[in-house]
């Protein structure tokens, strides 16, 4: 009835800001049980992985761990892509709108390997009506790389004569 009327009670299920909560001060009763299974000062998990600790991901590119703080987190420590952050330490940061791409191997993070794109080209390499960039073999790959660019140069410039 209250609701069909549209009576209102005050109760709206939600916690006021300020409010105190009933568990405030209180001591959770100790359980040696459960004592057992916490982690101690100073201890590790096991699968625990510290700074310069490499990995290959599910997407066959490399990760790095790092000793900088994780700017999302806090935590001490933050997993990079292995080729982005050693580009970073040779050229500085990659801009905005620009990917690295790959030249010959992902594995191969060595910064010479990596070439600087704007993000509007990755469609024309390996889209949907792409080149097949990633797939072809290692002669064609200069070839596919200066056709997309060419390609991508020119309807950027069409683009920008329109406006």
């Amino acid at each position: 009835m209250r609701k069909r009327e549209g009576w209102k009670t005050g109760r709206t299920g939600h916690f006021d800001k300020g409010s105190v909560p009933w568990s405030k001060g209180k001591k959770l009763p100790f359980n040696p049980n459960s004592a057992a299974t916490q982690f101690k000062k100073g201890q590790l998990p096991q699968n625990y992985v510290g700074p310069g600790h490499e990995s290959i991901g599910d997407d066959g590119y490399v990760w790095i761990v790092t000793d900088q703080r994780n700017p999302w987190t806090g935590a001490s420590t933050w997993r990079v892509h292995k080729h982005r952050w050693l580009w970073e330490q040779t050229h500085g940061p990659v801009p905005d709108g620009m990917v690295l791409k790959c030249l010959t191997d992902k594995l191969n993070t060595d910064p010479s390997n990596w070439e600087l794109v704007p993000r509007g080209l990755l469609p024309r390499l390996n889209g949907r009506s792409g080149r097949h960039y990633d797939v072809a073999p290692a002669e064609l790959k200069p070839t596919i790389m200066a056709v997309a660019k060419l390609e991508h140069r020119a309807r950027t410039r069409r683009a920008y004569a329109k406006l």
